[in-house]
């Protein structure tokens, strides 16, 4: 029963509860005789289904990742720590709003390299949209003192509302403050953008890795055929960065 369950279990859930669906609807266009709707149907199923498996969403990461290491001895004069998105209005232990998940792994990161090195931090995100309440670093810079990081020594960027404005604004508070050695850290999947930002900022970076979601050399068996939301979940923030560096190299950069 354990083995029925893990397999029925996937297409009882999103993604597979829409994916059969969709693939079935597909096959009986196609056996109508309604060829094209119906072939598009069943692309657009199998599709999704492959964006939910785990060797296509690590795949997609890895080509992200692979560049990318921890530095054996990262040096530098600043720490840039670039927002990962907070979820605004919900209580927390010391005030309101809190980092997402994958916000808290920058966090966490900064505040090991914050106690190796003891460089001040520069913190940049503002409201992503005008509704948000609090500016992400401004609950950012919260958790950070909670976590041992000293008040004065954490600087808050708060308009940033993108990676090319994170860039561009981190970029204008080093020169003003003089800081030429800037370690940038963000998650391991959105350095390669975020490098392309801070180069057209002309302001030269060590990147540094948080987050490393593709595994290397990960073994693969049939249940990870499966349909899976953490997956689909994955592929979608790898697809969302290939889309920024897309952007980037043709209209904003």
């Amino acid at each position: 029963m354990f083995a029925v369950k893990k397999i029925v279990a996937p297409f009882l859930l999103p993604p597979g509860i829409f994916i059969i669906p969709i693939i079935i609807i597909g096959l009986l266009l196609i056996r109508s005789r309604r060829w094209r709707i119906g072939m598009v149907n069943v692309l657009i199923g199998l599709a999704l289904w492959a964006l939910s498996t785990a060797p296509v969403a690590n795949g997609l990461m890895q080509g992200l990742e692979s560049e990318f290491s921890f530095p054996e001895h990262p040096s530098g004069d600043v720490i840039i720590l670039l927002g990962g998105g907070v979820i605004g209005e919900v209580p927390d232990l010391s005030g309101n709003g809190a980092p997402t998940q994958a916000m808290m792994g920058r966090i966490v990161t900064a505040v090991r390299l914050y106690r190796r090195l003891r460089l001040p931090i520069i913190v940049t995100g503002g409201k992503v949209y005008e509704d948000n309440s609090t500016a992400e670093a401004t609950i950012v810079r919260r958790f950070l003192v909670d976590l041992g990081v000293p008040y004065n020594h954490i600087i808050i960027e708060d308009k940033a509302r993108d990676t090319a404005q994170n860039a561009r604004l981190s970029a204008a508070i080093c020169r003003r403050r003089g800081f030429s050695k800037p370690i940038l850290l963000t998650a391991a999947s959105h350095l390669k953008r975020a490098c392309m930002a801070f180069e057209a900022s002309e302001l030269p970076v060590t990147p540094f890795p948080a987050n490393f979601l593709g595994a290397q050399g990960a073994y693969y068996g049939p249940r990870h055929l499966l349909p899976n939301a953490g997956a689909l979940h994955t592929s979608a923030m790898a697809l969302h960065e290939y889309w920024g560096m897309l952007y980037y190299r043709l209209i904003e950069l």
